[in-house]
């Protein structure tokens, strides 16, 4: 009876229950934790206390002789993990080196690729008529006049004449232009590699030009060596 009289006072509007807050002289702390804040935070607790012991028992069961490059790339920081950017910083004595490295590597595929157009155009051209002619040795002249006999008998071949398909003329374009732009990219990076060094230079116009191009041209002072 007891139970159902305060769930009829309730009903009726009674009084309403608060939960206790944080005294006063607390203030200094905050809200007051209650349970369900205390359970939230012993999960989240226990949560990383498990993680950190996973770790360790991966730790001393790791490979002494395991090696992976973030070992290199990461450092800590005042107990901080942080990732290193993992790119090396080179000096531009290195930089001049690479590019013209780079250029080398550019010039040798065009140069590779004009030899594949150059191995395409001589695998399609007509074969020549010199190519179906025989050569007769002969002695005296009874063999020459049966060697005309021969000669004059023998049906004549037909040359042999490849038509060029379409697929080998648009290899032989598409590997052209792929040359061409090899030795233009090989040219841009000449010209970086060449205004990294020392030395006054200026931008040359395009009316100061002879044959204008779309690739910048520069021109360097000339000084006096020492």
């Amino acid at each position: 009876m007891s139970s159902l009289r305060k769930a009829s006072k309730a009903a009726a509007g009674g009084r309403a229950h608060k939960e206790r807050s944080q005294p006063g002289f607390r203030s200094r702390f905050g809200l007051l934790e209650k349970h369900k804040d205390y359970v939230l935070r012993a999960k989240d607790f226990h949560k990383k206390e498990q993680n950190l012991q996973k770790l360790r028992e991966k730790a001393a069961n790791r490979n002494p002789d395991e090696f992976y490059f973030k070992m290199v790339n990461s450092q800590t920081v005042k107990g901080v993990h942080r990732e290193g950017s993992g790119a090396k910083v080179y000096t531009e004595e290195e930089l001049k080196l690479l590019r013209s490295q780079d250029v080398g590597y550019l010039v040798s595929k065009a140069q590779s690729e004009l030899k594949k157009v150059e191995r395409l155009r001589s695998a399609v051209l007509p074969v020549s008529a010199n190519a179906n002619k025989h050569v007769f040795f002969v002695e005296d002249g009874d063999e020459v006049e049966g060697t005309r006999e021969r000669v004059v008998s023998r049906p004549a071949e037909p040359l042999q004449v490849p038509r060029v398909r379409k697929k080998v003329a648009k290899e032989m374009q598409e590997r052209t232009e792929k040359a061409a732009k090899l030795k233009d990219m090989a040219s841009a990076v000449d010209l970086q590699r060449q205004l990294s060094g020392k030395g006054r230079k200026r931008k040359v116009r395009p009316n100061e030009l002879e044959n204008p191009s779309d690739l910048p041209v520069y021109k360097w002072k000339i000084e006096r060596k020492k």
